[in-house]
């Protein structure tokens, strides 16, 4: 197992990033599902917990095949996917990612959100309290990205939002710029397999905080886009992407999970 717990900042507030975030990942899903990977939609719905109440639960099937690493492509069916399961109780959510092929792995995210710079070293003691982690804090405007993922108009040094006169932020931003919020995010990462557990849980942590850092670069350059929406405009949104990233993925998937089945069956 190995644990991170991850902070980044946005020129936001938490209110406003309830938006962005559901606007963010809609679209990222959508523009990412393509030659049948990406996201399926399974299930979305209002769901009420007896003590965090009422939120929304959602379970996704990602594929990605074309993703992983040489090594893990070799022994991993050709239609492949990690069902996500999610439960936004913002400013608080849960995240758990597993596989039936694999069944000896998962990730699980705990999120909290609050209006500071990430100053918040407590914030977790209800939960992992005496777990030794490290905090890694992202930047969004000045951590580097993998190359092909960069697009200069989603740059928060170049990017300056019209509607709300935020942007161009520059090296040390976080000290000053009012306003902010920052997303905390406790990553538990399990892969219980001998002579692979340390390599597979280190390749994932380095892939969750790329898409930490890529997504939420999009959530604040996307901000001209979403900043007028309401919830119920924004959950609509929500359900027509879903619908549409479906069309995408589903398309090139005669019967995903019998193909998973029969190569799990063969492997054994």
């Amino acid at each position: 197992m190995l644990l991170k717990e991850y902070r980044i900042c946005m020129p936001l507030t938490v209110d406003e990033y309830k938006i962005g975030q559901l606007y963010m990942i809609s679209k990222h899903s959508h523009e990412q599902s393509d030659r049948g990977e990406g996201v399926e939609v399974v299930q979305n719905e209002p769901f009420e917990d007896p003590h965090h109440g009422n939120g929304q639960f959602t379970e996704k099937r990602v594929y990605l095949n074309s993703k992983l690493p040489s090594w893990a492509r070799a022994v991993v069916p050709k239609i492949f996917y990690v069902t996500e399961k999610a439960w936004n109780y913002y400013p608080y959510t849960i995240t758990e990612y597993t596989c039936s092929f694999l069944p000896k792995f998962s990730i699980h995210i705990e999120t909290k959100y609050e209006d500071n710079k990430g100053s918040n070293d407590s914030i977790f003691d209800n939960e992992a309290k005496d777990l030794e982690r490290e905090v890694c804090f992202i930047d969004i405007a000045c951590d580097e990205i993998p190359e092909r993922y960069y697009k200069e108009s989603e740059d928060p040094k170049h990017f300056k939002s019209e509607k709300t006169g935020r942007g161009q932020l520059r090296e040390g931003w976080r000290d000053n710029h009012q306003p902010i919020m920052c997303s905390y995010k406790l990553v538990t990462v399990k892969f219980e397999v001998w002579g692979l557990q340390t390599r597979v849980e280190q390749f994932v942590h380095k892939v969750v905080r790329d898409i930490l850092l890529i997504g939420h670069r999009q959530a604040f350059a996307w901000v001209d886009e979403w900043y007028d929406m309401t919830m119920d405009d924004v959950r609509e949104y929500e359900k027509n992407m879903h619908e549409q990233t479906n069309i995408k993925v589903c398309n090139q998937h005669s019967s995903p999970v019998d193909d998973i089945e029969s190569h799990a069956q063969t492997s054994t």
